[in-house]
């Protein structure tokens, strides 16, 4: 129990604010040198694929999106389970601050498979299993997002947003297995622990380094977003507070005033 400690210190807030600012900014630097010595492995380094030619460079882009739209809905979902059994203010910030992160990384994954699928499979979309279970993934990011703001109760707000999230996790396991489960359009996994990565070595450190400036971008952005939710969300309070105990003062200064003002 003495090693979770530390964790479960992260949970406050106090705690939480410096780290989370910290760990933040040092992840998106990782991002960047991962993504700059990526992109120039990808585009200068890893050779022409023999069958698809240049426009399967977009495999760099569209791969490491893909799993990172799935990956961090399944973190928004885990701090929104959090949330409703801890309700602890720290998960429920890490959950809305993960949501437009995770439904970015979906878009750019559905926009590159459409710029990848049009020169290869003579379309710009179909409705196969794993393009309409990802789509189904941004509606999801979509609707976590609506829910959260969409009330004003907040606290009901977050609870109906971590509920939807909760119940839309059965969605991922559809986007992985799709290509196993039915007979689809898309390729099969890029890389699979029983076959192996199906690269040239050059491509695979290209992707991975892609990989790891995406999961370092995708968890930097989560950090800082929960970081600036729970700052303004501490204003908030304070300014509330101010309101609050200012209110009586304020009803008696007059009074108070006109006091010193009468004739004795």
């Amino acid at each position: 129990m003495k090693a979770l400690r530390p964790a479960r210190a992260l949970l406050s807030p106090p705690v939480f604010l410096p780290w989370s600012r910290r760990w933040g900014l040092r992840l998106w630097c990782l991002a960047a040198i991962a993504a700059a010595w990526g992109l120039w492995n990808a585009f200068f380094v890893a050779p022409t694929d023999a069958a698809q030619g240049e426009v399967y460079r977009l495999l760099y882009l569209h791969v490491p999106t893909a799993w990172m739209s799935m990956f961090v809905y399944f973190v928004m979902a885990l701090h929104c389970a959090a949330g409703w059994i801890w309700n602890t203010r720290v998960s429920w910030a890490l959950a809305q601050g993960l949501a437009p992160v995770g439904a970015g990384y979906t878009a750019v994954a559905l926009l590159t498979g459409s710029l990848w699928g049009q020169p290869t499979w003579g379309t710009w979309w179909v409705w196969d299993a794993r393009l309409t279970s990802e789509l189904l993934l941004l509606l999801l990011y979509a609707g976590v997002m609506v829910l959260q703001h969409g009330f004003e109760d907040r606290e009901r707000g977050r609870r109906a947003a971590g509920l939807l999230a909760m119940v839309g996790l059965v969605n991922l396991p559809v986007i992985y297995f799709s290509v196993v489960w039915w007979n689809t359009l898309h390729q099969g996994a890029t890389l699979s622990p029983s076959q192996g990565a199906q690269l040239a070595p050059a491509m695979l450190h290209a992707l991975l380094a892609m990989a790891v400036a995406a999961w370092c971008h995708a968890a930097g952005s989560g950090l800082l977003r929960a970081h600036l939710l729970l700052r303004a969300e501490g204003r908030r309070e304070e300014q509330f507070a101010r309101s609050r105990d200012g209110a009586p003062a304020a009803q008696l200064q007059p009074a108070t005033a006109g006091s010193e003002l009468s004739p004795t």
